[in-house]
């Protein structure tokens, strides 16, 4: 079992700065690699972006490229999610997520379908 804690949600204005953490604990040796997803109010959950904990490689939605940054902290078992210049349509949940089992090619790192555990979600509010 991996437990995920999010933190760092609130309100934020476009074009400001945010960081979201990810807290992992439990089995956390057994993860893959660390998702970020995000829904807002009548939407479908949205893949931001991932980071794999073995290579340190991270993957980003092309909406998002260039603004957010996810990286790792191994130490403290801990996940980021910097995010520069939000816009007032990224308002929604976000989540991060975890996944233990590995899949070759990187398709799996934005299928939801592919992460075992998820946090609780923390709100973000981008205002004009």
């Amino acid at each position: 079992q991996v437990q995920l804690v999010e933190s760092g949600g609130g309100l934020v204005q476009a074009g400001g700065s945010l960081r979201l953490s990810c807290a992992a604990s439990g089995r956390t040796f057994s993860t893959y690699a660390t998702g970020w997803f995000r829904q807002a109010p009548g939407k479908e959950r949205e893949w931001v972006a991932a980071i794999s904990w073995s290579s340190g490689s991270t993957y980003y939605a092309d909406s998002v490229k260039g603004r957010f940054t996810t990286s790792r902290d191994n130490a403290k078992n801990t996940v980021y999610l910097q995010m520069n210049s939000p816009k007032t349509e990224e308002t929604a949940v976000y989540y991060c997520a975890a996944r233990t089992t590995y899949y070759s090619g990187t398709y799996y790192y934005s299928a939801p379908l592919s992460y075992d555990y998820w946090g609780q979600g923390t709100q973000v509010t981008v205002s004009s």
